[in-house]
């Protein structure tokens, strides 16, 4: 019970507002020392490294900061100002070892080549950690806040490799319409993509012409990392 209502939560947003929300919720949750903190997460005032079991994150999508101000151990692993590849590096660093990620950014993250820093954490998850799965939802799901495409990460630290074939999934539909209005429809992939996720050997004879399907690490790496599902 200690670690529930006073370990296992922690997060960080730049807005005081967010930060007073996020905290409300937790306590009416009964979680009575959540660890939320009114900080830039990819500022140097966040030093937390090599902690966290499991982090889920829908980071902004967006936006760029100014190169001052980032953490030395972010450039490391991506020179950038980008903060949606800021952010999956500054995931990276602060998971331990064997630690999950489940992340959401932008589709171009997965194909953009018109800098070199994309390719360069796409490379990075794919040969220094074990990249597990992309999930790719079609533009709306953010509506009415931003129409963008996007897609879900799944990889774990390792620092030594692991990536052996990665799981792709197409989402056509969450359950609601992809206009600004987000009404419930009956069209729905979530509950298949959770059962395929968790009936993965059962996946290995899927066609390419199929909702999901695997792509071996080594086509991934020929293709210059390119992870966008046409190609």
């Amino acid at each position: 019970w200690k670690t529930f209502s006073g370990e296992q939560f922690t997060g960080f947003d730049t807005d005081q507002t967010m930060v007073r929300i996020s905290a409300m919720n937790l306590l009416l949750h009964s979680i009575d020392h959540p660890d939320i903190r009114n900080q830039d997460s990819l500022s140097r005032l966040n030093a937390i490294r090599d902690k966290f079991d499991l982090i889920l994150a829908n980071p902004p999508f967006t936006g760029s900061v100014d190169v001052e101000d980032i953490d030395d151990s972010l450039k490391a692993v991506v020179e950038t100002k980008q903060t949606e590849l800021l952010f999956v590096a500054l995931f990276l660093r602060m998971l331990k070892l064997g630690g999950r990620c489940v992340c959401i950014v932008p589709n171009g993250v997965l194909f953009r080549s018109n800098s070199k820093a994309y390719r360069q954490l796409r490379a990075e998850l794919v040969d220094n950690q074990r990249f597990e799965a992309i999930i790719y939802m079609p533009s709306g799901v953010f509506k009415p806040y931003s129409g963008v495409s996007t897609a879900i990460l799944v990889f774990t630290k390792t620092d030594a490799g692991g990536t052996d074939k990665v799981w792709f999934y197409d989402m056509a539909a969450d359950g609601f319409s992809l206009d600004d209005k987000r009404s419930p429809i009956d069209q729905n992939d979530i509950p298949d993509i959770i059962q395929r996720f968790h009936h993965l050997d059962q996946e290995e004879n899927r066609e390419r012409t199929e909702k999901s399907f695997f792509v071996p690490k080594q086509e991934i790496v020929d293709n210059s990392y390119d992870l966008s599902i046409n190609k």
